[in-house]
């Protein structure tokens, strides 16, 4: 646990000014076995103190990376300077932001950081299983990730907070020889989520039901498989798929520092972007009665963080925002600026974002559909701030006459967001949730999205998908933009790409 070295020294803060003083520790273990092999083994800490000041328009911010009383000082008498210094040659002539009440909000967590061997036993355990049972894989490769973001915020306008955000996941990749002899590749997220590693993985045969049904997928689609036929098709969008759609092509497009940069929600507000079945929310903490993948109960700024409604009925209604970015358009702050390390300042970022659920069964939804695709799982994307998205597309099925068919080999998917939810007329009445990866835009960022099964009409590629690695990539699986399972680094290209963000989903 951080020690409280921040709370008094608020009779330091600048009068007349916001202050947000924040001391933060991030975690990353990882672990990696590829055929066997011990090939990556890593474990990393980023530890630190910064101070941000508001004032007249313009921010100060100064961090380092040692945390004493000393430098606690330091930080903050370095953010005020550079506030006042901004204030006087670059102030845009604003006061403080809007007073909110004061709070303190804490969310513990008994945050247990296990020896790294636990993660190579415990893969080295899934690999024997795997060598053992399907020796006919040309290779495999199992990754044991965890990380966690402990923050203590101070603010002299708003909540103070103390919270851990841990995860945990271990992710199986399988390859084998296609009917072409040609390497066909599948992968799956087996558990984990919210949580250290020791909670969320108990012992290695808990998670052979998973690894089963994943080898079950990659074999129907190394024998049976077919590109699906070009065009634009009715579709079913499985949930990660809907939480990537909800994330990446709508979700970044009402981020409101995106919208005062030129994205196509801008002009749409309170006006009809989806069907009537849509409705969009980023969740802060809970969702339908239950804690969502990645809970956020106060942002980096001192907001309480509440759910942003973003599409209701098919309209769209709010943006996310940061204090400053809610009193340029007369809304209220729902906590969506976070910061991904202690230098880092707090941006407008999205939390668990997702399509609502509607009444349908997927049964119902499959059954109305005579010549079609049912698509499930991805391995990336990228969309831009106009809401034209497209995304990898790694496992599916033919519809037939209202049943499925042949499995699907890799594949695209594009479209325009706000065309493309327009033609939605069928929502399954099950939620599916991702939170395995991180999003980008200029940080990293863990986060969480979901969906239901959505049917509509896309554009579908027929030839396999190389993602361009000059734009940006996020995923909902991992959500993460990770170019290969090997990679040590998670991140999501530039805002200043022509693609500020994308998802995908190789771990």
């Amino acid at each position: 646990m951080i020690q409280d070295l921040l709370t008094n020294k608020k009779y330091l803060f600048a009068s007349g000014a916001n202050t947000e003083l924040r001391a933060q520790r991030n975690l990353n273990r990882r672990a990696v076995l590829l055929n066997g092999a011990l090939v990556g083994n890593v474990r990393t800490e980023q530890f630190g103190v910064s101070a941000r000041v508001y004032e007249n328009g313009v921010y100060g911010f100064s961090s380092t990376a040692e945390y004493t009383d000393e430098t606690v000082k330091d930080v903050l008498q370095a953010a005020s300077e550079n506030a006042a210094f901004l204030a006087r040659h670059a102030g845009k002539g604003k006061g403080p932001h809007k007073a909110m009440a004061p709070n303190r909000i804490v969310t513990a967590y008994d945050l247990n950081d296990v020896e790294q061997r636990t993660y190579i036993e415990f893969i080295q355990a899934l690999d024997g299983y795997i060598a053992q049972k399907y020796p006919d894989l040309m290779s495999r490769t199992i990754i044991a990730t965890a990380d966690s973001m402990e923050k203590l915020l101070c603010v002299s306008n708003g909540s103070d907070g103390h919270s851990i955000l841990p995860r945990s996941y271990i992710y199986v990749v399988m390859t084998m020889a296609g009917a072409d002899g040609q390497p066909v590749e599948l992968y799956e997220v087996v558990g984990g989520g919210y949580g250290t590693f020791d909670r969320n993985y108990t012992k290695p045969e808990d998670c052979y039901a998973e690894i089963d049904k994943l080898y079950d997928r990659l074999r129907q689609k190394a024998k049976d498989g077919v590109y699906p036929e070009a065009g634009t098709k009715t579709v079913i969008l499985g949930g990660i798929l809907s939480g990537m759609l909800a994330h990446e092509a709508v979700g970044h497009t009402v981020e409101a520092d995106l919208v005062i940069g030129g994205s196509v929600a801008g002009p749409c507000l309170n006006k009809r972007v989806g069907s009537d079945l849509v409705n969009l929310v980023d969740f802060a903490h809970t969702a339908f009665g239950q804690p969502t993948p990645l809970p956020l109960y106060v942002d980096d700024e001192g907001t309480a963080a509440t759910d942003a409604v973003l599409i209701k009925d098919g309209i769209l209604v709010g943006y996310m925002n940061n204090r400053e970015s809610a009193e340029r358009f007369n809304m209220v702050p729902t906590g969506n600026a976070r910061a991904y390390l202690f230098s880092d300042e707090p941006l407008i970022r999205m939390r668990n974002t997702a399509v609502l659920p509607g009444k349908s069964k997927l049964e119902d939804m499959i059954a109305s559909i005579d010549d079609g695709y049912y698509l499930l799982d991805t391995n990336n994307g990228q969309a831009d701030t106009t809401g034209e998205f497209m995304f990898g597309v790694t496992f599916g099925y033919e519809i037939k006459n209202g049943k499925l068919a042949r499995p699907l080999l890799d594949t695209t998917i594009s479209g325009v967001a706000f065309d493309m939810l327009k033609t939605v007329d069928m929502l399954s009445d099950e939620m599916i949730w991702a939170s395995s990866g991180m999003c980008g835009k200029k940080q990293p960022m863990p986060v969480g999205m979901g969906g239901p099964a959505v049917k509509c009409r896309v554009n579908i590629g027929g030839t396999r998908w190389r993602p361009c690695r000059r734009r940006a990539r996020t995923r909902p699986r991992p959500t993460s933009p990770t170019p290969s399972p090997m990679s040590s680094t998670w991140t999501e290209a530039s805002s200043a790409s022509s693609a500020p963000c994308s998802t995908s989903s190789s771990p």
